[in-house]
């Protein structure tokens, strides 16, 4: 009945007040198309989109929000005469690109999907999103150069989180022992309360029990990158920590050992937003709480709930920190 109301009160509104709704054409029809499709109602927002776009057919902004109608509604051959004209329009955003690609994705068609992609990169050759989804493309397709785009994406689109994922689990699964564990944790600073957090909150903690697998960090290590390299050198002065095991107390101790140490060492000129994060939450006596937040929960969930009910102000101060920012990796600090 509520809903039969608003398409009502529309209608009249249309009928008594048209000069009003249209004297800046379309504005007021896109605004309610918008918020039929926040309310997941997409019949109506096609519904209303189409009469705001007839009455302005220019506008990019009005097709693109229909064409995702149509996807949401798996009318994809609709979606595609909507959105593939867009696509060599000046005023085309990438995020065109994204939803025509999410269209051929689920028309199955693959390599014209790809050469979407690759277009829109042509375009928007500093665009995390579309890196993020020609790797996803390729990697369901067994393409492993799926890496050399989300590392792409993280060089030069650092704010945009999904690339860091899909390159922390791809390291992961690989012989590297460092950037699966960097790029893991940026993501989960990113998302501190994303669908993703568990997974790779997981991730990490085991990738510490790989990355101290050897009692030598440096002996057999292969990657020669000069940040790989330094990240190793630090981190090995705090290998003894681990022949107690790898759990949460132990990793809080071997991380705070290995930020007092790296920015102790002189020689390393590479900032790193996150290291600057460890040292303020050291500084601030919260770096426990932390690194509770981050391995606890994968590794005892129980254990976890009872630290955090026994240390409540250190946990509750770290809760509201983690609350009140968002983490932001800047440009430039792209080292592999």
């Amino acid at each position: 009945m509520h809903t039969m109301k608003k398409i009502f009160i529309l209608i009249i509104s249309i009928i008594f007040f048209g000069d009003t709704i249209f004297a800046q054409p379309g504005i007021t029809l896109h605004e309610t198309g918008k918020a039929f499709m926040r309310q997941g109602d997409y019949a109506n927002a096609v519904l209303v989109l189409n009469r705001s776009l007839q009455q302005n057919p220019q506008s990019t902004a009005m097709a693109k929000d229909l064409a995702l109608c149509y996807y949401y509604q798996k009318d994809n051959v609709k979606a595609l005469d909507i959105i593939k004209p867009l696509l060599d329009k000046d005023d085309a955003d990438d995020q065109c690109f994204q939803i025509a690609g999410n269209i051929y994705k689920q028309l199955d068609q693959v390599k014209e999907c790809e050469k979407l992609y690759k277009k829109g990169l042509k375009k928007f050759p500093d665009s995390g999103p579309l890196y993020n989804e020609l790797g996803e493309l390729q990697l369901n397709d067994k393409n492993y150069d799926a890496i050399k785009n989300w590392e792409k994406g993280i060089e030069t689109d650092p704010s945009y989180s999904k690339n860091y994922y899909n390159a922390a689990k791809y390291y992961y699964l690989s012989t590297d022992k460092v950037w699966g564990l960097l790029y893991g944790e940026i993501f989960v600073n990113m998302e501190p309360s994303g669908s993703k957090t568990a997974e790779v909150k997981q991730l990490l903690l085991d990738g510490y029990k790989k990355l101290f697998a050897e009692a030598d960090l440096i002996k057999n290590n292969k990657d020669k990158n000069v940040f790989a390299t330094n990240y190793l050198q630090v981190m090995n002065g705090s290998s003894a920590v681990a022949g107690n095991g790898i759990n949460t107390e132990t990793l809080t101790m071997i991380r705070t050992r290995f930020i007092l140490d790296w920015f102790a060492n002189k020689e390393i000129k590479m900032p790193v937003r996150l290291f600057e994060y460890h040292k303020q939450l050291l500084r601030e006596g919260m770096f426990e709480a932390y690194n509770q937040w981050l391995f606890a929960a994968a590794e005892n969930l129980a254990a976890y709930q009872n630290w955090a009910a026994s240390h409540e102000e250190d946990n509750t101060a770290f809760m509201n920190l983690q609350k009140a920012r968002i983490f932001k990796m800047p440009a430039g600090e792209y080292y592999h």
